[in-house]
């Protein structure tokens, strides 16, 4: 996807002379083969937009939340070069994913199948066997209905029930109460059982809303793991201890699924029990990945570069890399390179547009820049100061490049609807602004009211749909447009994790109230107190985002699911030591060497 590539636009003559914009033309022999009232003019549009500090607006005293350059450079990003994209590779991974397919088929006990399925997503090669873990699942789900077999201990029915759940079978939070005595409560000899209390802990976050048991299970688990960790004599399997302390920093539903592999691939050459093929496919099958990461990358970074928006908007975040890492957050699967570059060309002026709204623009400017993008037309260009002028046509040239593959390819006009969500996005801005300008500190209610939308996670989430969707129907177009509960889930979660992680610096800098601030001054919590509550929220947006996945599955297929679902890991991930994507702190720039430069060594 080009930037410079626009749908339909049309650039009035004032506008060529007073901001030195270039109008090219281009024929798409691909407009033939569409139907009359289908083709489109289309346009090239180049901008050589001057610097903020060039424009008649210089005299205004504007913001800066003085964010670095960015520390990862062109020409760095550009060397980047993988052994692992040969065929020689591809050829030996074929051979290790048929020994891993006759591993599978030769499972007999169905605890077994569940075990190594466990293993297979946790170290990142689950897509390359979907067909066999569908089978082994739909065979043990059909057990089940049958009965649920009441003396398997409770590792093995918690690995039971949270796969099944994962994987959208109905499944009865009854089958602990085997494990339960009269009066509801867990019973107190399965603290001896460090196994069995982690597989527990980590089903438990598969919980729906009203599940008593489950939340019992959570508080149970939750409980008596951090004792036994603080006690030697209890768990003197140190790999164990290790998964434990692993699992209660962050449950394994809520990682980010790449990192998880990198981290859970160490964890298994440990084992004495391993298996030589599963590690060997692991470790290769995460390098291969990486190198195709590394060209999708590379693309992007091109296309970053030749927009010059980095350099000529030095007030924002020039954030390229973390941009790619959250996508990599959304769908790491090879095959889903197009969504890759795709999205990060959208996190990308997110992130530039966000910048706007909350540092440098305004709030007259603020107001013009969203009835620009509420109108979606290039005269609402003539209003604009020239840094709005480089944003606005960055936008709209994105949408419309992507509105026109979408109706080539399928014959949808997507572009009313993402137009839509921008524009809900813009105005959502716009209120914070207004808070900010008024100095006004809104309900903890009215604040969230806005804010899940002003994270952008449903724009981003609309992109999802349209790339990831084949055929894209109008249902779930219009159903997109009205935030499902899979959206908003995602979107309160993204929001919470990112206050959590960014409010003290934003409060330090003079930025609006944020969640926790909030909270603070409508209920007269401390800040500790604050913060517990927004976990705590997380944690009920969680239960709700189970729900909506088997809710929303009739319209959205499982990959715009898990990309959903993703995000909110993503989110979490990105602000759980800070702000990880503006910052540019250690933790983040770990994550990005361990994911996308420093392979796995194979021996």
């Amino acid at each position: 996807m080009s930037l410079s590539v626009g749908f339909g636009l049309v650039m009035p003559s004032s506008l060529l002379a007073s901001n030195a914009i270039r109008l090219d033309s281009q024929s798409h022999a691909s407009q033939a083969k569409l139907p009359i009232h289908q083709r489109v003019r289309l346009r090239i549009l180049r901008c050589r937009i001057a610097e903020p500090s060039q424009t008649n607006d210089q005299k205004i005293d504007r913001r800066s939340a003085f964010y670095q350059p960015s520390i990862w450079d062109y020409n760095y990003v550009q060397s980047l070069n993988s052994e692992y994209a040969g065929d020689m590779y591809v050829k030996w991974a074929t051979m290790l994913k048929e020994d891993v397919k006759r591993m599978l088929d030769k499972v007999v006990d169905p605890l077994d199948g569940l075990g190594l399925i466990d293993d297979l997503q946790r170290l990142g090669v689950f897509y390359h066997f979907e067909d066999e873990i569908h089978r082994i699942l739909e065979s043990t789900y059909n057990h089940i209905i049958e009965g649920w077999n009441t003396d398997e201990d409770l590792q093995a029915t918690s690995l039971k029930f949270r796969l099944l759940r994962q994987h959208g079978y109905t499944i009865s939070e009854d089958v602990f109460k085997n494990f339960m005595d009269e009066i509801g409560n867990f019973k107190t000899c399965l603290c001896e059982d460090v196994k069995g209390l982690l597989y527990l802990y980590e089903a438990s976050y598969f919980s729906l809303e009203g599940e008593r048991i489950l939340e019992e299970a959570r508080d149970f688990t939750t409980k008596n793991l951090n004792k036994i960790l603080k006690r030697k004599d209890m768990i003197d399997d140190e790999d164990l201890a290790i998964l434990v302390s692993h699992a209660l920093e962050v449950p394994t539903h809520w990682r980010m699924q790449r990192l998880e592999a990198r981290w859970f691939i160490d964890m298994y050459e440990r084992r004495p029990n391993l298996s030589p093929t599963l590690i060997q496919l692991a470790k290769l099958d995460f390098n291969m990945v990486q190198a195709t990461h590394q060209e999708d990358l590379k693309h992007v970074s091109r296309w970053w570069n030749k927009t010059g928006l980095g350099q000529k908007l030095s007030f924002a975040r020039d954030r390229l890399m973390e941009n790619f890492l959250w996508t990599i957050g959304m769908d790491f699967k090879p095959q889903m390179s197009y969504f890759r570059k795709n999205i990060t060309i959208f996190i990308s002026l997110i992130a530039i547009i966000d910048d706007v709204y909350d540092v440098y623009g305004t709030l007259d400017e603020l107001e013009r820049f969203t009835n620009a993008v509420e109108r979606w037309d290039l005269s609402e260009m003539e209003h604009l100061p020239a840094y709005m002028k480089i944003c606005f046509l960055a936008l709209f040239n994105s949408i419309n490049e992507i509105g026109y593959d979408t109706l080539k390819e399928q014959g949808v006009h997507i572009i009313p609807y993402l137009q839509k969500m921008w524009a809900d996005l813009c105005k959502s801005y716009l209120v914070e602004a207004k808070w900010y300008y008024s100095r006004h500190t809104p309900s903890f209610e009215e604040y969230m009211n806005n804010a899940w939308i002003s994270i952008a996670a449903p724009v981003a989430l609309a992109h999802a749909y349209v790339l990831c969707t084949n055929p894209i129907a109008k249902e779930g177009l219009k159903c997109v447009e009205k935030y499902p509960n899979l959206i908003r889930c995602s979107a309160t979660i993204f929001r919470l994790a990112d206050d959590l992680g960014t409010s003290t610096d934003e409060m330090e800098r003079g930025d609006i109230p944020k969640s926790i601030q909030c909270y603070m001054h409508e209920t007269g919590a401390s800040e500790k107190d604050a913060r517990k509550h927004m976990k705590y929220l997380i944690g009920e947006a969680w239960k709700k985002m189970n729900e909506a996945r088997v809710e929303d599955g009739s319209l959205f297929s499982r990959t715009i699911i898990g990309v959903a679902e993703n995000l909110a890991r993503m989110s979490q991930c990105m602000y759980q030591y800070g702000d990880g994507h503006g910052a540019q702190g250690p933790e983040t720039r770990d994550r990005v060497k361990s994911l996308l430069i420093n392979p796995i060594p194979l021996f």
